[in-house]
Order: C-alpha cells, then sequence, then structure tokens
C-alpha cells in the first residue's frame, strides 16, 4: 500500500531520547570499570518515490537507527553497535564492548580526543528543512521531471525519475562530559535518459540536492538538463592516441580533489601508504592555488560544528599559494604522527578551491585544443604511487568550441603531475556535495584510444 504523506518528524523529541540513551550508557560503561566512553547514535527518516515511464515504479519509506559504543580500559579499545534501542538490546551492546576491551592489546594511539578540544559552541548553520508534502505530489512531480525529459526530440527511452527526501539526526556524547546533537534534512531529484538507436545509443542524466526543496532546481529543469546532455553524446566517437591538455568539467574534477583528500588523511600517511608522504609546507600546486574548508557554512552540504569525535571546527586552509599547509586529521591518526587533530575526524566538510576568473566558456577557450572530461569510469587511480588512469567520455574541443563528443578513451598521468599542472579553476563552481570545485584545466595527460 503506498503511503499518502510522509511520517511526521518530531526532531527534539527524537534527540532527546537519543541523548538520554547515551549518556545513560557512558555511565553504566564508567560503573562496569571502564576510564573512558563514547557514543555515536542516529535516526534517518527517508521517502523515495521512483517514475518510469510515466508509470509509479517505487515508493519507499525508510526508517533507520543507528547506536554504537566504544569503550577504552586505558588504551585497550572495545565497540559494539546496535539498531534496536531497547534496555535489553543496550545492556548486550555494552557487555560485548566491554568483553571486547578487556582482551585486546594495548594501543598508545587510543582514546577520546582531547577534553580542550571539544566543542563548546554549537551555531545554527540553517540544515533543518523538512518538507512535508503528500507522496501524490511527489509523484506528479517525477512524473512531470520525466515527462519534460522525454518530450525532447531524440529521446527515446527513460530509466526514471526520483526525488529522495530525507532527515537524519544524530548524537554524540563521551565521558568528558561532551554532548552534541545535531539534525539535518536532504532532498535531492535525479533523472536518466536514453537518446538515440540501436549500437549509437546514449545515457546520461542529471541531479540536484540542498537541505531545503525550494533550493533545488524545477523538477523539469533537471528533465530537460538530462536530455541535453544525453543528446550531445550521440555519435561519440574514439580518439587516437596523443597527449594533450584536458579539461575537467566540475562533477569531473571534485573526483581530483577527492583524490587529494585521501592521500593527505592521516590513515593513509601513518600507513606510509600516500604519494604526498612528508609533503607538509611544501608546494603541490601553482601559487594562484588555495583550498579551504568551511564546515560552517550556512546550509553547506556536509556542514557541521564539531567533527565525529566532538572536536570543534573552524574555517581552515588546507593549501595557500599552492602549499600545503596540514593533514587531515582525527585525534587517533594525529597521534600516530605526532601531531594535533585538525577536527576531520569523519573527513572534511565544505572543502572548496578558490575559483579563479574564467567562467566555462572561458575555460574552453583557455583549453583552445584539446580533452573537456565529463564523465570518468574505473577505480584506476593509486593514493600511494599517485599513478591514474581512468576511463573516461567527453567532447573533443577545436578552438574553445565543442567539435564532437568522445568515449572509449583512458586518460592517464599521475597526480603530483597534473596537480602541479593545473592552469586554471573555473568558476562553475559545483556546490552540490562537501568537496566543492569549478572546472579544471591540466596543462598536459595522455589520452588512449583506438
Amino acid at each position: 500500500m503506498i503511503p499518502t504523506s510522509q511520517p511526521e518528524i518530531s526532531s527534539d523529541n527524537e534527540l532527546d531520547h537519543l541523548a538520554e540513551l547515551a549518556e545513560d550508557l557512558i555511565q553504566r560503561a564508567r560503573q562496569a570499570g571502564a576510564s573512558a566512553a563514547e557514543v555515536t547514535a542516529s535516526l534517518q527518516h527517508g521517502l523515495n518515490v521512483t517514475v518510469r515511464l510515466g508509470e509509479v515504479e517505487t515508493v519507499e519509506h525508510a526508517r533507520d537507527r543507528g547506536f554504537a559504543l566504544t569503550v577504552y580500559f586505558g588504551q585497550r579499545k572495545g565497540s559494539a553497535s546496535t539498531a534496536d534501542l531497547k534496555p535489553e538490546s543496550l545492556d548486550v551492546t555494552l557487555e560485548h564492548a566491554c568483553a571486547i576491551a578487556r582482551y585486546t592489546e594495548a594501543d598508545p594511539a587510543a582514546g577520546l580526543a582531547d577534553a580542550e578540544r571539544m566543542a563548546t559552541v554549537f551555531p545554527d548553520l540553517d540544515l533543518w528543512h523538512p518538507w512535508k508534502v503528500p507522496v501524490d505530489v511527489l509523484i506528479d512531480q517525477a512524473q512531470r521531471m520525466e515527462e519534460a525529459g522525454r518530450s525532447v526530440a531524440g529521446i527515446r527511452n527513460s530509466e526514471g525519475a526520483t526525488i529522495s527526501s530525507g532527515a537524519g539526526y544524530g548524537v554524540y556524547a563521551n565521558s568528558h562530559g561532551f554532548l552534541g546533537r545535531e539534525r539535518s534534512t536532504d532532498h535531492s531529484l535525479s533523472c536518466t535518459l536514453i537518446g538515440g538507436e540501436g549500437d549509437g545509443m546514449q545515457r546520461d542524466y542529471w541531479w540536484d540536492s540542498a537541505h531545503d526543496q525550494q533550493s533545488l532546481l524545477a523538477a523539469e529543469a533537471i528533465g530537460r538538463k538530462a536530455a541535453e546532455r544525453t543528446l550531445a553524446r550521440l555519435g561519440a566517437r574514439s580518439l587516437s592516441t596523443r597527449t594533450c591538455p584536458v579539461l575537467f568539467a566540475p562533477e569531473a574534477a571534485r573526483s581530483l580533489l577527492g583524490h587529494l583528500v585521501a592521500a593527505v588523511s592521516g590513515g593513509a600517511l601513518y600507513r606510509r601508504a600516500s604519494f604526498l608522504l612528508d609533503s607538509l609546507g611544501k608546494p603541490l600546486f601553482a601559487d594562484f592555488v588555495y583550498i579551504t574548508e568551511h564546515p560552517l557554512l550556512c546550509r553547506g552540504p556536509s556542514s557541521a560544528s564539531f567533527d565525529a569525535e566532538g572536536v570543534s571546527t573552524a574555517e581552515n586552509p588546507l593549501l595557500t599559494k599552492g602549499v600545503l599547509q596540514r593533514y587531515v586529521l582525527g585525534s587517533y591518526s594525529a597521534r600516530k604522527l605526532e601531531l594535533q587533530s585538525t577536527g576531520n575526524a569523519g573527513g572534511v566538510r565544505n572543502l572548496a578551491i578558490e575559483p579563479g576568473d574564467l567562467d566555462f566558456e572561458g575555460m574552453l577557450q583557455a583549453l583552445g585544443t584539446g580533452l573537456l572530461v565529463t564523465d570518468l569510469m574505473g577505480q584506476g587511480v593509486s593514493v600511494v604511487t599517485g599513478d591514474y588512469s581512468r576511463g573516461a567520455a567527453g567532447f573533443w574541443v577545436e578552438d574553445g568550441v565543442l567539435a564532437y563528443p568522445v568515449e572509449a578513451i583512458t586518460i592517464a598521468s599521475r597526480l603530483q603531475d597534473m596537480y602541479a599542472g593545473l592552469l586554471a579553476v573555473g568558476t562553475d563552481q559545483d556546490r552540490r556535495s562537501g568537496l566543492m570545485t569549478g572546472s579544471w584545466l591540466i596543462d598536459r595527460m595522455t589520452i588512449a584510444g583506438s
């Protein structure tokens, strides 16, 4: 039976309940002999509507819970989790965590983050915008999104249009006396279409995501954009092997920023598994490159006033004038490296590379003749060595103008050379995720095709 509306969401009551359970379990862990303890608890509601060829394909409502306890007996650590918040389940979780800790080997780096680093200020980051709308209205919007794309000449089929709306609450508490509460909503639209016929068929998609549904692109605009991208791929061909400049569209350039974060993250560094070992204070990019984390950005995709260990967050440069200013560390990796946590337990939050002066058309002109990459495939990237080789699709560009679509090619280089060879960053910043960037123009890469 299809639900007629989304469930009522009482976030304050849910957060209060999770907070009470967390504080009680921490107290009981201390009574059981633990020298320290921490709890991470979460609850998520979600509604997902998908239509295909005008018909409702799925209507899914999800409600997920998680409750994880970590205890420390000195520097011996034990963790256990449950999705059942009944008293007897929490008792078993406590028992298991303590049993594990008593029999594990001591780890000198184990323990809570330092007490003096706990967040004390919790600004309203404007992340809570519940979308209370009947399901039939969501179905209608999804149908209109798909129909807007399917009505474009040349579109032959559809893989569906989806609207998702979710809300999540989280509590992190520890035996320092810290209790942090978070809540956020996330809404998204997506549409995937198919154009052409026979062996010449192509598919592409478009999507949008925001905390506030009023900030989303109109459903019809998503459908038309998906159609435009699909039709632009018709007639794609391969390329002969060559070396040329490469322009990464923002949605592809985001992955290059992600590889940088992975290479300067504590886990890779203390394991000696990064091509950027011992790079602190060294230039990685040209001096026009500034990359900064903005965790307190209002309505930011991954904004938070504290990290996954309760450490306060703040605006924090990663690179200044192309020089690496810090690593990306939680307390465990920081201790392994004999450094301080950077407030990045759980990852980076709204990391953005400062754009230059050129919009996308200007970036195409700066590219001149070369490859525009819009899609990447495969996993051929090594954070250990920096070797980079991935399948790609996009467009061959001549004199700053799109000449024809390309596919079935591989682009290759080394990340360290790509970063050093970054010539410009576009103003076409994609802010749909916690890694924010415009298009990237790289001086040269090897293209392998037919």
